[in-house]
């Protein structure tokens, strides 16, 4: 099959109406039919038919600036990764001596959590070597890399949830906001049992979830409290890779992603922000996306009273999605093991999962920011960026049980 019927192209959006106003686009257009879980068929019927309207979209122009290839240890394959000794760091008998004593260290200050930080986490051997780890996320790095294991069993919540800020904090010092009551913590786990028809994000489900970044971090983490006990992979991929994919074959999808999608607020006072998806700065790419935000998801269908996507933005909508499945890794991911992944530069899935009563799947995520590595973010996300790390010490709140985010919540009926 040549490339250009295995990347879909966006729609033209040469006339300038990419993102028309609410009351123009309604009437002129429709939602298409996309679904926040992608549907390969649909997709190559939308390339193939777009292809046939338009033949010379695969020899489109990149925007200007933007770079026919990308060459980094960024862009990598999940082939290319052979054995988890190349991205698994082993946590020694010796260090975990040093994160027990940091516990004990830190309970002794009284100090509140929002405080955990390098200075009151002493890991006088281990904090150098996480040090040497977050250049690995941010620069000459393949961008990714678990920290193996900890022994979730020996410690209460509160102690687990110490110790993954703790050594955290020697990653990226700055814990970014997850909720509007300071949280800067989240329980991942299936909460349907629980809060029937209150969730409109696929991380509080047992639901596929597709490739997507999350909004506004630096560097996604997750640390696995209890897997699950069938499924529930941990996948990533290099978005550099994909950029590289479609820049050859379908230059045309960077254009549109490249430029301003309408991302579905679900709120009355910001219904949607106009930003686009696809950015270059600095001689880096960075795609901040989230299908859900353009399709809806359970709970939270994509708002009627905003500009629907466009044909070409469902193409590349799943062009992101097929890419990142087509290159990604699979994880092994372990009770006790904390996952990093530069956000900027890595998409993250995960596959559906079977909990039972001795397995329930439970990880705990982090958002997280180095100062002195982070990347230069992108005038249009600077919002999101401050929205997320604006948040005092003092202000932080770590909840030790599970509850559902009020991004991801069902409207009220």
């Amino acid at each position: 099959m040549a490339a250009v019927a295995v990347l879909p192209p966006p729609t033209d959006v040469s006339d300038g109406e990419v993102n028309p106003p609410p009351s123009q686009s309604t009437s002129r257009q429709s939602q298409p039919d996309i679904a926040y879980h992608p549907d390969r068929a649909k997709w190559q019927a939308r390339t193939a038919r777009r292809l046939q309207e338009n033949p010379s979209l695969p020899s489109s122009p990149l925007p200007p600036g933007f770079p026919k290839k990308l060459d980094s240890p960024l862009v990598w394959e999940g082939k290319d990764w052979s054995d988890e000794k190349q991205w698994v760091y082993e946590l020694s008998e010796a260090e975990l001596k040093e994160i027990d004593d940091a516990v004990q260290h830190f309970r002794g200050l009284n100090l509140h959590s929002g405080h955990i930080s390098k200075a009151t986490f002493p890991l006088p051997t281990l904090g150098p070597a996480l040090e040497r780890l977050a250049h690995e996320l941010h620069s000459g790095g393949r961008g990714f890399f678990v920290l193996r294991t900890i022994p979730v069993a020996a410690y209460s919540r509160a102690d687990n949830v110490l110790i993954y800020a703790g050594l955290s904090s020697y990653i990226a010092p700055l814990r970014g906001l997850q909720d509007k009551n300071g949280g800067v913590l989240s329980h991942i786990k299936d909460m349907t049992s629980t809060h029937a028809g209150a969730i409109g994000g696929p991380a509080y489900t047992t639901d596929k979830q597709v490739f997507h970044t999350d909004q506004g971090s630096d560097i996604v983490s997750l640390f696995a409290l209890e897997t699950a006990a069938e499924g529930g992979v941990s996948r990533i991929a290099s978005s550099w890779r994909v950029y590289n994919e479609l820049a050859e074959a379908r230059p045309d999808l960077i254009r549109t992603l490249s430029e301003p999608w309408a991302v579905d607020e679900w709120n009355v006072e910001e219904p949607y922000t106009l930003r686009p998806l696809l950015y270059y700065l600095d001689d880096k790419i960075v795609i901040q996306y989230a299908r859900r935000y353009f399709t809806g998801f359970l709970g939270l269908p994509r708002s009627k009273n905003i500009p629907p996507i466009t044909e070409a933005q469902a193409e590349a909508l799943d062009a992101l999605h097929f890419l990142a499945e087509k290159f990604s890794l699979g994880l092994n991911f372990r009770k006790g093991d904390i996952q990093y992944i530069n956000n900027l530069s890595i998409f993250h899935a995960r596959d559906a999962f079977r909990d039972d009563g001795e397995r329930t799947r439970h990880l705990l995520r982090l958002w997280l920011r180095n100062e002195e590595l982070g990347w230069r973010i992108p005038e249009p996300l600077r919002p999101l960026w401050k929205k997320t790390f604006d948040v005092a010490p003092d202000e932080q709140t770590f909840a030790l049980d599970p509850v559902v985010r009020a991004p991801v919540k069902a409207r009220a009926s």
